[in-house]
């Protein structure tokens, strides 16, 4: 077991009308409140060695019956396969007749079981001025900046980016968090005149509105000038967006109901 844990930070300055920042973006308050909270997550092989125990079958009689790779399952019980691609991940969950989600969770959930309807979602940079998605895509680690805990259902395969600063009102506050598929769903010129993630193929990341140009896409942002003749290698749908305020009130509604373990504690 090992245990996954989210520290958000909530401006303490009264009267300030500031939403919150998470940790390692720190913005320039004298005081803030630190909410933590975490969950108990186990490990791949714990799961699929328990789920085996409980189906009472053996690790290539679940591969061989899911219709995948006779080793898969049992290179998870030798030790031999550490993780599992998440594209591998609900032919797993399949083997096992488990919940895809919440196996890519940590989770050991039976497919007939109702799913918690709080969701984890990486973290995968934050939107600034110029609507500009930093750091690099580079430098963004796969596993992603941190995670958020909304406490909404929503599909496996979601990324989170967070609005930094001011640069964006009136049509962003800062701390809205803005969330998208991690994979591109239809083709590019689907988008047009829509607002989306994106990721050009100089690896510079954005959230703006796409339009057709004279040469490939223009994007386009009501607080910045127009981004013309760019390729585009990645589009992020937005899924749903999530107003800094009401994150908030899903933190505390958390801490309130006991639904994850918490401390409170005030920091100078």
């Amino acid at each position: 077991m090992t245990k996954d844990c989210l520290k958000a930070l909530f401006p303490y300055t009264k009267g300030s009308g500031k939403l919150p920042t998470y940790q390692g973006e720190i913005s320039d308050f004298t005081k803030y409140v630190e909410i933590s909270y975490c969950r108990e997550i186990m490990d791949l092989k714990t799961i699929v060695v328990n789920r085996l125990e409980q189906l009472g079958v053996g690790a290539v009689e679940a591969a061989t019956a899911a219709g995948i790779e006779r080793t898969f399952i049992r290179d998870i019980v030798d030790g031999k396969k550490k993780s599992v691609r998440a594209d591998k991940m609900g032919a797993l969950a399949r083997a096992l007749k488990l919940n895809p989600e919440a196996l890519m969770q940590g989770e050991l959930l039976a497919d007939d079981e109702p799913v918690d309807h709080a969701s984890y979602v990486r973290l995968m940079g934050f939107i600034g001025a110029g609507a500009v998605i930093e750091p690099d895509f580079e430098q963004t680690p796969p596993e992603g900046l941190d995670q958020i805990h909304i406490e909404i259902p929503l599909p496996g395969d979601m990324i989170a980016f967070q609005v930094k600063g001011v640069s964006m009102l009136p049509r962003y506050d800062e701390g809205d968090v803005i969330i998208v598929w991690r994979e591109q769903k239809r083709g590019t010129d689907s988008f047009l005149g829509e607002e989306a993630a994106v990721r050009t193929r100089d690896g510079r990341r954005f959230l703006k509105t796409i339009r057709r140009g004279e040469n490939g896409y223009t994007l386009e942002s009501w607080n910045d000038h127009p981004i013309e003749n760019q390729e585009l290698d990645w589009v992020g749908e937005i899924y749903v967006t999530i107003r800094g305020n009401q994150l908030r009130r899903m933190v505390k509604s958390m801490h309130r109901q006991g639904g994850v373990q918490g401390q409170l504690k005030l920091r100078a």
